[in-house]
């Protein structure tokens, strides 16, 4: 299956960084005495606050623009495995810029190579650029990678309840909560809800896609919904391609949707981030 795949890549190239940088340097980068080193301007836990004010906007009703506070992960990728390469030409910096002009809530940076063809270093710039938080996209097996996420300039990072057994995810929280990074902990059936919330998930991404067999379904992520409690944050993903899909996810109380391939394959990327969300736009 294509998800064990990922993490055992994931897994070989933990080992071969091992073998040049120590778990335990890779600490000593991140750490000044015994307080976490900032890698940029933004606050601790950038991701979850701007999830909750857009939340809290939404609860108002609009905000000063007359815009309601739906939030929307906007991803930077060049390829994935179900898909192969999709964007040939990847100017990644001005996507991201482009897609915070769009106003995107945040932005999702793949960095794993192989299959997705990212890297740490267009995170790097990419966080440096824009002033949202920046999440980074890759398949976490080991609390090295946290650290790394850390040390390249992420403000959040993507724990896949699937890769993990409950003990694991709680301590990589654990991890996140101490370096001061969200997490964004996917799911993909009611056990891993489950799991996610005993190990302390304060967002939660309900994926349509199985990472088994790489099907979509949007309806997926609406039937799950109502096992997520209020006080949690709820992302939907994959699967989303028009404004009536955000519609319907807005209907069914989400705070927002991670989309990656329709805004990848969008020559004006602004334009259909204002369709998607049913904005009039020039």
């Amino acid at each position: 299956m294509i998800l064990d795949i990922l993490a055992e890549s994931s897994r070989k190239r933990v080992n071969e960084l091992k073998a040049v940088v120590s778990l335990d340097e890779l600490k000593a980068r991140i750490y000044n005495g015994n307080k976490v080193k900032s890698f940029h301007q933004r606050e601790e836990f950038a991701l979850e606050h701007v999830f909750r004010e857009n939340r809290a906007v939404s609860k108002k009703g609009k905000n000063e623009t007359g815009e309601k506070g739906f939030s929307l992960i906007c991803e930077v990728k060049k390829a994935s495995p179900s898909k192969g390469e999709i964007a040939k030409d990847f100017p990644y910096l001005e996507i991201a810029k482009e897609y915070e002009k769009g106003g995107a809530a945040a932005i999702s940076v793949l960095t794993e190579p192989e299959y997705f063809k990212g890297n740490n270093g267009h995170l790097t710039e990419i966080s440096s650029s824009v002033s949202i938080p920046v999440l980074r996209k890759d398949f976490t097996v080991d609390e090295y990678q946290i650290y790394e996420a850390k040390l390249i300039g992420a403000d959040a990072v993507l724990l896949i309840c699937a890769l993990l057994d409950k003990d694991t995810l709680k301590e990589y929280i654990s991890i996140c909560n101490e370096l001061g990074l969200s997490t964004l902990v996917e799911v993909h059936s009611e056990e891993e809800i489950k799991m996610a919330l005993e190990a302390g998930a304060r967002i939660i991404g309900v994926n349509n896609r199985n990472l088994q067999t790489f099907q979509v379904d949007f309806n997926h992520c609406i039937n799950l919904k109502k096992l997520i409690p209020p006080d949690i944050i709820f992302i939907a993903e994959s699967g989303i391609q028009k404004a009536e899909d955000i519609s319907a996810l807005k209907a069914a109380g989400a705070d927002g949707a991670l989309i990656g391939e329709t805004l990848m394959r969008s020559k004006d990327k602004k334009e259909m981030m204002a369709y998607l969300q049913g904005k009039n736009h020039s």
